[in-house]
């Protein structure tokens, strides 16, 4: 005869008997939410670009290429002057009637006529060299331009002084003569020829100075950089 069973399904617990329900594994702790970006993140910093032209290694630099543009004006004035002061050195002076006269012009003395090319020359190459001159202003850190400066000053430096000095030995005789050559003065009769060749010499020797100067402070640059 056979008889059914039912099962017995007997609890197993992992703790001692009376000590109520199991224990559950604690819940796991939820995740923390991500940190903000700090605000410094967020607001973006400006950008910085280099800004060569206010850099303070070549304001020193840049203040000399500004006084060389500012000399090269100022020599201008001075060259051209004495260019057109000598070219329209011409002065006829009458003796007795009209037609016996004496001219004093300035073509008739070479050193005069060397003068106003001269002059005439340096006040071309001064206006020419200002837009060399106002690179370097930009770009202080230029060698080249400064270099190629200071040769062509140097040039019409020795130019300009061998016309100055020639124009004040003839200038000079004009007004004072020379007794043991028998050359009398003629500034006691050319008033006017006299007057424009003395001021077209000292305009010469005052761009003369003014190219000292150029040279001067361009060689200092050079040797700065």
């Amino acid at each position: 005869m056979s008889t059914s069973e039912a099962a017995t399904v007997i609890p197993v617990y992992d703790v001692a008997p009376g000590q109520g329900a199991p224990s559950k594994a604690p819940a796991a702790a939820p995740s923390a939410p991500p940190a903000a970006a700090p605000a410094a993140a967020a607001t973006t910093a400006p950008r910085k670009f280099p800004m060569p032209f206010f850099q303070r290694s070549d304001r020193g630099s840049r203040c000399m290429a500004f006084l060389d543009f500012l000399l090269r004006i100022a020599a201008f004035g001075p060259a051209l002057a004495a260019a057109i002061a000598t070219g329209t050195s011409d002065e006829t002076l009458s003796v007795f009637t009209e037609f016996f006269q004496f001219r004093a012009r300035f073509d008739d003395f070479p050193a005069f006529l060397f003068l106003m090319v001269a002059s005439a020359i340096a006040a071309g190459y001064l206006l020419l060299s200002l837009p060399f001159s106002a690179v370097v202003v930009l770009r202080p850190q230029t060698t080249v331009l400064r270099l190629l400066l200071l040769v062509c000053d140097t040039i019409m430096l020795g130019l300009l002084t061998a016309a100055g000095a020639a124009a004040a030995a003839i200038v000079d005789l004009a007004h004072s003569g020379n007794e043991r050559a028998n050359w009398v003065p003629i500034c006691m009769q050319f008033h006017g020829f006299c007057r424009r060749t003395s001021g077209a010499v000292v305009a010469s020797f005052l761009s003369v100075f003014i190219f000292v100067l150029l040279v001067i402070l361009a060689a200092f640059s050079i040797r700065k950089r």
